[in-house]
């Protein structure tokens, strides 16, 4: 049976309260990844013919969003989940199959819980299934109404009765149609409400009218049917996916210091017998090899780590690190920085589109830009490579062996030779052949008794 999937994005979001209008509410992120995107991601995971995103208020935003993972279309009016779904009826109402339909901001849904429901669909040969939750304070949600074990209705939390009010079955908002019977249906619906929207829930009634089957199927995992609508709920959701990520790594053998600290991306891949120490994030498309220790106090974005690295303190993004490196703390890099083997690289220093050799130290207080430093080097405390003219950025090199004095400014575009050495506090602007000695400072004159603190008779 062929597959499809209804997203519904196109909502204001004004409890966002953001100032921006061409902001999405689904486009807020967790963990760097949109709420849409979590949504999408599930669904990808099911292998669908077909995903129709429907977006709208900041549709533009959301639309980028959506595309890699199938069809957008527009709901340029925001009249109810009903007419959201019709606007996907050109792309879809003709087709035999089941629709699943869920919602943009509800990230914490699963792929295994949408499959699940699918499966049951199928299974009991239903023309809607709905995803519901038993909770234990259910106000402000629909009830589920059933007789012989079948859905009838869903009263709302303001149209509930002492009978009704005491039900805590809860319609999750989450469903599976008959993809024609859906469309078919949709025609019949109408906006005779107080809001003068559109209901998909009204199809409900139709359907058990006509004798159609509707069933249930209930989720083990209440928070998954968690919708992000205002920014706490939102860090809700995000508590909820960070445990859930840290959970997953902790079981594969990551070890983890303080889980309620640690932010650990969708994409990240971590490997066994690291420790995760308080107050790291790590997110993008990062790998973690085995046995690093990484922070506390530690940001990496799009960071591939290789094995026994140490990492303190330190703010690293778009970077390469081989293994057995002491790094930080209170190191960045950026701009496609590569660490290798046995480097240390210590407190306040920055490297920038910098390749940074096996076995080299630079330990304090350091500029890198744009330069390409060979093994075993050494980098004085305060050295920086002047990699700037103005209007176009300049290489330096340094190569195998040599070593560059305290306070040393190299004037790219220049190279220090092999086993070069450079004095203190030279400015060095041509290049400095191998095995030479460089200095480039003006020569020490003390003039007697010409300081500003000398003693006056």
């Amino acid at each position: 049976m062929d597959r499809f999937a209804i997203v519904l994005a196109a909502g204001k979001g004004t409890r966002m309260k953001s100032v921006r209008e061409d902001v999405s509410k689904v486009s807020f992120p967790i963990l760097g990844r949109a709420m849409v995107e979590w949504v999408l991601e599930s669904l990808k995971a099911l292998n669908l013919n077909q995903i129709v995103t429907v977006v709208g208020f900041g549709g533009k935003t959301s639309e980028a969003l959506a595309k890699p993972y199938g069809e957008v279309v527009w709901q340029e009016e925001q009249k109810g989940t009903g007419h959201a779904v019709m606007m996907a009826a050109p792309l879809l109402e003709n087709k035999e199959g089941v629709t699943l339909i869920c919602c943009g901001d509800t990230p914490l849904l699963t792929s295994k819980t949408l499959e699940a429901l699918l499966s049951s669909h199928e299974l009991h040969g239903n023309a809607l299934t709905l995803l519901t939750a038993n909770v234990d304070d259910p106000r402000g949600y629909g009830r589920v109404i059933k007789k012989n074990g079948r859905v009838i209705r869903i009263v709302e939390q303001k149209d509930c009765t002492p009978d009704i009010d005491a039900i805590h079955e809860i319609n999750a908002g989450v469903y599976a149609f008959d993809n024609r019977e859906l469309f078919r249906y949709l025609k019949r619906i109408t906006p005779n409400n107080a809001a003068g929207e559109y209901y998909l829930t009204d199809i409900i009634g139709m359907f058990v009218e006509d004798g159609l089957k509707v069933s249930s199927f209930s989720i083990a995992d209440v928070a998954e049917t968690m919708g992000v609508n205002d920014r706490y709920q939102l860090s809700v959701a995000t508590k909820c996916m960070r445990e859930r990520i840290n959970k997953r790594w902790m079981i594969h053998g990551v070890t983890f210091e303080d889980p309620d600290t640690a932010y650990i991306g969708p994409e990240v891949k971590l490997s066994r017998d690291t420790v995760i120490r308080p107050n790291v994030h790590v997110l993008g498309k990062s790998f973690i090899g085995h046995e690093n220790v990484i922070g506390p106090d530690t940001y990496l974005e799009n960071v591939r780590v290789g094995e026994r690295n140490t990492i303190i303190c330190s703010h690293l993004v778009d970077t390469v690190i081989d293994d057995d490196t002491h790094l930080g703390p209170y190191l960045r890099t950026r701009g496609g920085a590569h660490i290798h083997n046995g480097a240390t690289i210590g407190n306040f220093n920055e490297l920038k589109n910098t390749d940074f050799g096996e076995g080299s130290h630079c330990l304090h207080l350091s500029y890198l830009g744009d330069t390409s430093v060979g093994k075993d080097v050494n980098i004085g405390c305060g050295t920086i490579t002047a990699n700037f003219d103005g209007e176009t950025k300049h290489p330096s090199e340094i190569h195998d062996g040599a070593f560059v004095g305290c306070g040393s400014v190299l004037v790219s575009p220049v190279k220090i030779e092999e086993r070069a050495f450079v004095g203190a506090g030279s400015v060095i602007t041509d290049d400095v052949p191998s095995d030479a000695l460089a200095i480039a400072r003006s020569r020490q004159e003390n003039k007697p008794g010409r300081s500003p603190k000398a003693k006056k008779d």
